[in-house]
């Protein structure tokens, strides 16, 4: 099979023939009806639709080695701009396989409710993504409005020496990290009214702010405005990026909950 589908009828697949057998690599979910993907997909391979109840996949064949390289990874981002410029997608991450053609349809079938509610989650949505990381200057200001600060940091210079200058060290990054974090609280209150749906993301000592935010197409401009005043607001403690528009992935999932007293 040259390639996983046509356009029309792809949900053909007789059971047990070479195409319902065959591994593919699934790319996202969107409602039937979209074009297929000019982009190249991932090792190369040709994109195809697969369509059943309404919906459709995106696939290609399975490689026969599937590795992070970077030109799959930039292929499989492609294959996803081109669906989401189309309309609603719910985004499979990386690396995503279905074992059969035909287990692929049956899926689609079993779960067309489920995923069609997804889709409408989403639809006329963009994500975007906003990381904070600590800016580690902000120390001599904080020295000046933090009482414990200011006092250790005398009584380090009048008798300075190796502990005493680590203390000060340890005691300055913490209270760095402490303003950053709350710089990073306020900027998620600011920003979440604005978005549909916000979800946090995990943070360590450096980066204290990663929260990914499901806007409508037409508030991202709003957005993006918000995003740059609070970096104005807060680039002394924190230092803010912004990453997308991106597929919705931290605001969709594929798979329906399972039925309750499982």
């Amino acid at each position: 099979m040259t390639a996983p589908a046509t356009t029309a009828p792809e949900s053909a697949a007789a059971p047990g023939s070479a195409a319902a057998l065959k591994a593919l690599y699934v790319y996202g979910i969107t409602p039937a009806g979209v074009r297929v993907p000019r982009s190249p997909g991932v090792d190369g391979s040709p994109v195809g639709l697969l369509t059943e109840s309404g919906l459709c996949a995106a696939v290609s064949d399975a490689p026969p080695r599937l590795r992070p390289r970077r030109r799959d990874l930039l292929a499989h981002q492609a294959v996803l701009d081109e669906l989401a410029a189309q309309g609603p997608v719910l985004p499979m991450r990386f690396a995503v396989l279905s074992p059969r053609t035909d287990t692929l349809l049956a899926q689609l079938r079993s779960d067309a409710a489920h995923l069609t509610r997804q889709l409408d989650g989403v639809r006329g949505c963009v994500e975007l993504n906003v990381k904070g990381t600590v800016v580690p200057g902000h120390f001599a200001d904080l020295v000046r409005r933090d009482d414990r600060l200011r006092t250790l940091a005398l009584r380090t210079r009048l008798r300075p020496d190796y502990e005493a200058n680590v203390r000060l060290g340890e005691a300055i990054a913490l209270g760095v990290r402490r303003e950053a974090r709350r710089a990073a609280r306020e900027v998620v209150d600011r920003l979440a009214p604005l978005a549909v749906r916000t979800v946090q993301g995990a943070t360590d000592d450096e980066q204290v702010l990663s929260a990914s935010f499901l806007l409508r197409s037409a508030d991202e401009t709003r957005f993006r405005e918000a995003v740059a005043e609070r970096s104005r607001a807060c680039g002394d403690r924190l230092a803010l990026s912004v990453t997308g528009p991106l597929p919705c992935y931290s605001f969709v999932d594929p798979r329906p909950a399972p039925p309750a007293g499982r």
